[in-house]
């Protein structure tokens, strides 16, 4: 396998990004060494060659080598959401021939879903349901099938995925306040012990929104939750967000700014530093068992690793899976081993804590 290049220059909390990928394996006058310098203040220069890990799936393997430009990319919304859309309808076809499950469209309070029902449900599974807060940056949908269709399979539970209203359009509170109407919708129907939440990426960042925001409300919080690729905090970007693209060293990434974050369209004018939009500053006391999923070269990786903390420093039961080198939401590309070992993990954990 190839060998990557990355060579870091932090400018106090920016960092800039030599072209990456598997360029290496082609071109001769990269360098073969590693170096790193450390300025007076604190800036890291940093150079490190990177090979293609053999701890991974030869599947994994292939992801990881594959060769992509640093080059800016433009896109209007537009073209991201019908990008999106398409790649996600592919990509949920391909679950589904994996992992057979109904998919039906429906409407729950007022708000878009669908509905992800398992082949077969098993007696002691039929007052269980899931809600799936997908991912898409909160302004496109990237996993309304890929998150749900295996955890339904697995599971053999009910899935509702809800298709919450999307920034910039409708920045926060928008998507919660409707992730919020279809849980009050199943309280009519399943005990709160009952109802698992969940969500990859923004999916993730808003199943710890609902949950600070359901403990707010003095409302009986669900049975079980996951964060699966997430974070916590609006208010600044955790170390792996300065390093990792949303393909992990490959792909364009722009230098962090102070005070400024990529996800400000759905932030809106809500203080970043608000305890449900950001609920590292929530009292997490209470909230119920949490299961945080990453990678060693997801983005998110700090912020899932560090709201984690926060909920067992608050005495919730907590547990955290990293996967080996993988990208940002790994598991929605279904064809990879490690996808399959992660959709197992996450459905093994609701079908253990759901229902006590």
């Amino acid at each position: 396998m190839g060998r990557c290049r990355r060579t870091l220059s932090f400018v106090a909390v920016s960092v800039s990004l030599a072209v990456c990928g598997s360029f290496a394996q082609h071109n001769s006058g990269d360098p073969q060494t590693d170096s790193s310098k450390i300025g007076p203040d604190g800036t890291a220069y940093v150079t490190r060659v990177v090979p293609v890990p053999t701890t991974v799936s030869p599947e994994a393997q292939k992801v990881l080598a594959r060769v992509a430009s640093d080059a800016v990319v433009p896109q209007t919304l537009e073209q991201r959401r019908t990008g999106t859309d398409k790649w996600q309808a592919g990509a949920g076809e391909a679950s589904k021939k994996l992992y057979p499950a109904n998919v039906a469209a429906d409407t729950i309070a007022g708000v878009p879903v669908r509905v992800v029902t398992p082949l077969n449900i098993a007696p002691e599974k039929g007052d269980r349901v899931l809600i799936n807060l997908h991912g898409g940056g909160f302004n496109s949908d990237s996993g309304s099938l890929t998150e749900t269709v295996p955890i339904a399979n697995l599971a053999g539970t009910k899935v509702i995925a809800v298709l919450y209203r999307l920034a910039p359009e409708h920045p926060y509170p928008a998507g919660l306040d409707d992730a919020i109407a279809v849980y009050r919708e199943m309280l009519k129907t399943y005990k709160p012990s009952h109802i698992g939440i969940y969500g990859t990426s923004a999916g993730a960042i808003l199943t710890a929104e609902v949950t600070a925001k359901l403990k707010q409300l003095n409302l009986p919080l669900p049975g079980a939750t996951g964060i699966f690729s997430g974070m916590g905090d609006f208010s600044q970007g955790g170390d792996s967000m300065a390093i990792y693209a949303l393909n992990g060293f490959s792909g364009h990434l722009d230098p962090p700014k102070p005070g400024a974050h990529e996800l400000d369209s759905y932030v809106g004018s809500t203080d970043p530093k608000d305890p449900v939009l950001s609920p590292l500053y929530e009292d997490l006391s209470g909230f119920p068992p949490t299961l945080f999923v990453t990678s060693g070269r997801d983005l998110l990786l700090s912020g899932t690793t560090i709201l984690h903390r926060a909920y067992l420093r608050a005495g919730v039961d907590a547990q955290l899976v990293v996967f080996e080198a993988l990208p940002h939401a790994f598991w929605n590309n279904p064809a990879l081993p490690e996808s399959k070992e992660a959709d197992q993990i996450m459905a093994r954990f609701f079908d253990t804590h759901l229902g006590k």
